[in-house]
């Protein structure tokens, strides 16, 4: 199924001039890219992006604390104050230079970008993964330093939050209709 999905690469993958390195892994796997765009995002668009929903803040808060916990570490917040905390950090970080946003388009282009980008802990992301190969940060570091775990990409988790989030950084003019040159050979019918 042809979908799209919102990619962001994060200030540090701009910062470490990886952007193009990890363009050139997405094209490869056919998916293809239909609006791009260089962003220095506004709080409001941060506030948007890292919605305040409670079922999401405590869910984050829950993992955050769980995460602790393991390390014998003891938080005074509550989920829900932890899941704010998380939230604030987040925005703070998206926030502290340019990004550059994307959205792709292709078949389980959601799915295949999430697999592309590897697990969200830079020290537990396979190699062959864009985070695996390149990001450099830790939980541990992340914590210690009081922010989030820079791990260079954003992608979106379900074609639901992928049309949420693409209507946040892109309008519907900015969002391309083209065919790749070989988008005959990926998605033609069987041959008689």
């Amino acid at each position: 199924m042809i979908e799209r999905t919102l990619v962001i690469l994060k200030p540090d993958t701009v910062q470490r001039g990886l952007v193009g390195e990890i363009i050139q892994r997405i094209e490869k796997t056919t998916l293809k890219v239909v609006a791009m765009k260089m962003v220095y995002a506004s709080k409001e668009q941060a506030g948007e992006h890292y919605a305040d929903d409670q079922e999401w803040l405590i869910s984050v808060g829950e993992k955050t604390l769980k995460s602790a916990e393991k390390k014998g570490i003891k938080l005074s917040r509550t989920a829900l104050e932890q899941g704010q905390w998380v939230r604030q950090m987040l925005m703070n970080y998206i926030t502290m230079s340019p990004s550059v946003v994307l959205v792709i388009e292709g078949h389980s282009a959601v799915a295949k970008i999430r697999m592309l980008c590897g697990g969200t802990s830079p020290q537990e992301a396979t190699p062959g993964t864009i985070r695996g190969d390149y990001a450099v940060d830790s939980y541990m570091l992340a914590d210690a330093s009081e922010r989030p775990v820079q791990n260079l990409i954003h992608a979106s988790g379900t074609i639901e939050e992928a049309k949420r989030e693409i209507k946040i950084w892109f309008t519907d003019n900015e969002i391309h209709v083209f065919k790749r040159v070989d988008e005959d050979l990926i998605y033609r019918k069987g041959s008689s």
